[in-house]
C-alpha cells in the first residue's frame, strides 16, 4: 500500500507541475537534482519504442523523467500506424514486427492473445501469413505503452515542439502551447518530412484539385467516383491510394507516373531464407556492390530462389554494407540506385497488390514512365503535359485530380519543422551529405555544423539513415530504438539515482 500511495502522490505532483507550467507558460525544472529528464520529440513508433525501453530501464536503477512531445492522441502510432483506412495494411508479415527485437513474434502473439483479427477476415493472405491493418499495429504499441503512462514513468505531452535551445549543459525544449522544460538529453524522433511538391506543380499549390500530401487522413475525401486521376509517384503510397480509391467505389481512370515507371513489388510466393554474403569481402564502391548483387541474383535463380531472398540478405546486412562505403559512394547509391532499391525493398501487402492488379486488369489503371513537363488549370480541370521516358514527344491530358505520392522531402528535412530549423540556425544539427536526413555519429548523437559530436542530442529513427543505411523497415527501426535507449541509458547511469517513485510493469503484464 505504501508503494501505491507513493505512485499516486508522484502522478499528482507531476500533473500539478505540468498543468501549472502550461497555464503560466513557465519553465518546468526537475523536482530534485537526483532526477534527470529525457525529452523525446516525436511520439510515433520510434519515439514510443524508445520511451518504452527507457522506462523499462527505470527498474534497473535509473531515476529519470521521460517526456514525449506528440500532438496525436495516441503514442506509438505516428504517421504510419495512425490510420483508420481499412485497406492500409502493414507490408511486413505480423510475425516479423515487434517492439522487442529479441522477441520477433511479439506482435503476432499479442494478436492471438487479444483476438485482434476477429473483425478482419482479409488479414490472412494466401501465403498463410497475416497482414493486418496498419492501425492495429499502432494499437499494439499503445497497449504496451499504456502501463508506463498510467504509472507516470512516461509523460505524454500533446503539443508540437517549436524550439530547442542549448542552455549550458542542458536543453530548453519549448512547445507550441507555452510549456517549456529543461532536459538533460533530447532525442529527435520526428516523423519524415511531408512530400515535396514538384516545382512544375507549384502553380497549382492552392488548387483544390491538387492533393499535395496523400498521407493526410482526409486526403481522398474530395475525389469523385468517376474523377480522372493523375498520381505522381508509383511507390507504396501510390499503391495505398489505388486500393483506397477502389474501396471507396471509384471507377474513373487512373494514370500513375514516375520517371522510371517502376512500381512496388509484392512478396515472394513462399517464405525464403536470405541468400547472399555481402560482408566477408565488403564492396568499396556502389558499382562493385551492384555487381555483387547481380552475381548473387543469378546464383539464387540457379538454386530455384527468387530475387526476394537476395534483397532480404542485402537488407539484413544493410547497415554494415552502408557504413563500410565511403560517403561519396553512399551519395551515388542515394542518387542513382535508391528508386530501384525502394520498389524491391518496400513490398506491398498481398491485399494491396491484388487491388492494384485488379485496377490494371480492368483497364482503369495505367502505369507510365513519364514526368510532368508543365501543368495548369482551365475550365476543364487540371491540364498536364507529360513527357514519356525516352521520347521526344509530349502528351497533353486533362484530369480532375492530381495526387502527389513522391515520398518524403528528405532534402528539406531541416526546414520541415520549426525546432529543426532552430537547431540548424544554432549549428547544432546539419543535413546528412547523402541527402537522407540528419547527420549523426555511429552512436546516434547529432553532428554539428563544425563536424563535432553534440552531447545530449540524439537522432532517432529513419532521420538517421544517412549514417546507418537500412533504417526504414520496422525490424531495423525497432533495433535502432533499442540501441538509442541503451546509449541514452549509459549517458544517464552515472548521475541517476535509484527510482523509488514509480511502478515498473513487466513485459509479460504489459
Amino acid at each position: 500500500m505504501y508503494h501505491v500511495a507513493i505512485m499516486a502522490h508522484e502522478r499528482a505532483r507531476r500533473a500539478s507541475v505540468l498543468a501549472g507550467s502550461e497555464e503560466k507558460g513557465q519553465v518546468m525544472h526537475p523536482s530534485k537534482p537526483a532526477r534527470l529528464t529525457v525529452a523525446i520529440v516525436g511520439g510515433g513508433f520510434t519515439g514510443g519504442a524508445i520511451a518504452l525501453h527507457l522506462a523499462t530501464s527505470r527498474r534497473q536503477g535509473l531515476a529519470i523523467d521521460i517526456v514525449v512531445f506528440e500532438p496525436r492522441e495516441r503514442l506509438g502510432a505516428g504517421l504510419a500506424y495512425d490510420t483508420e483506412e481499412s485497406v492500409h495494411r502493414i507490408n511486413v508479415p505480423a510475425g516479423r514486427m515487434s517492439l522487442y527485437p529479441d522477441a520477433p513474434g511479439h506482435f503476432q502473439d499479442w494478436i492471438e492473445r487479444t483476438d485482434a483479427l476477429k473483425d478482419d477476415g482479409e488479414a490472412l493472405a494466401e501465403d498463410g501469413l497475416h497482414y493486418p491493418r496498419r492501425g492495429l499495429f499502432g494499437r499494439y504499441v499503445a497497449d504496451h505503452l499504456a502501463p508506463w503512462l498510467a504509472s507516470g514513468a512516461v509523460w505524454h505531452h500533446r503539443a508540437r515542439v517549436e524550439n530547442i535551445q542549448r542552455q549550458g549543459p542542458r536543453w530548453m525544449v519549448s512547445a507550441a502551447d507555452g510549456l517549456s522544460i529543461e532536459a538533460d538529453i533530447v532525442i529527435l524522433a520526428a516523423t519524415h518530412p511531408a512530400p515535396g511538391l514538384p516545382g512544375v506543380l507549384a502553380g497549382l499549390r492552392n488548387d483544390p484539385n491538387l492533393i499535395a500530401d496523400a498521407t493526410r487522413p482526409d486526403a481522398l475525401a474530395s475525389v469523385g467516383d468517376t474523377d480522372r486521376i493523375l498520381i505522381v509517384g508509383n511507390g507504396l503510397t501510390a499503391a495505398d491510394v489505388i486500393a483506397a480509391l477502389e474501396a471507396r467505389g471509384h471507377t474513373g481512370d487512373i494514370l500513375s507516373i514516375s520517371r522510371r515507371g517502376l512500381r512496388s513489388r509484392g512478396h515472394a510466393p513462399q517464405v525464403q531464407e536470405p541468400f547472399g554474403d555481402f560482408l566477408s569481402q565488403p564492396a568499396a564502391t556502389a558499382s562493385d556492390l551492384l555487381r555483387r548483387v547481380r552475381v548473387t541474383l543469378r546464383a539464387a535463380e540457379a538454386e530455384g530462389r527468387t530475387w526476394h531472398s537476395v534483397l532480404d540478405a542485402v537488407r539484413a546486412q544493410g547497415q554494415e554494407i552502408w557504413q563500410r562505403l565511403p560517403v561519396a559512394e553512399r551519395r551515388r547509391i542515394a542518387r542513382h540506385v535508391r528508386p530501384f532499391w525502394d520498389v524491391h525493398r518496400f513490398r506491398i501487402a498481398p491485399q494491396v497488390e491484388a487491388a492494384v492488379e485488379r485496377a490494371i486488369s480492368a483497364g482503369r489503371l495505367t502505369v507510365l514512365a513519364a514526368s510532368v513537363a508543365a501543368a495548369g488549370a482551365d475550365a476543364q480541370g487540371i491540364w498536364v503535359t507529360l513527357k514519356p521516358r525516352r521520347s521526344r514527344q509530349t502528351v497533353r491530358r486533362h484530369v480532375d485530380k492530381v495526387i502527389v505520392t513522391t515520398g518524403p522531402d528528405h532534402g528539406g528535412v531541416l526546414a520541415s519543422q520549426p525546432f529543426l530549423a532552430s537547431l540548424a540556425r544554432q549549428g547544432k544539427v546539419t543535413a546528412c551529405p547523402t541527402g537522407l536526413g540528419i547527420l549523426c555519429a555511429r552512436d546516434g548523437r547529432a553532428i554539428d555544423a563544425g563536424g563535432r559530436v553534440v552531447d545530449g542530442l540524439y537522432v532517432a529513427g529513419p532521420l538517421a539513415r544517412g549514417t546507418f543505411g537500412e533504417l526504414m523497415g520496422l525490424p531495423q527501426v525497432s533495433d535502432y530504438a533499442v540501441f538509442i535507449a541503451a546509449r541514452v541509458g549509459e549517458d544517464l547511469a552515472a548521475w541517476a539515482a535509484p527510482d523509488e517513485t514509480a511502478a515498473a510493469p513487466s513485459r509479460a503484464s504489459a
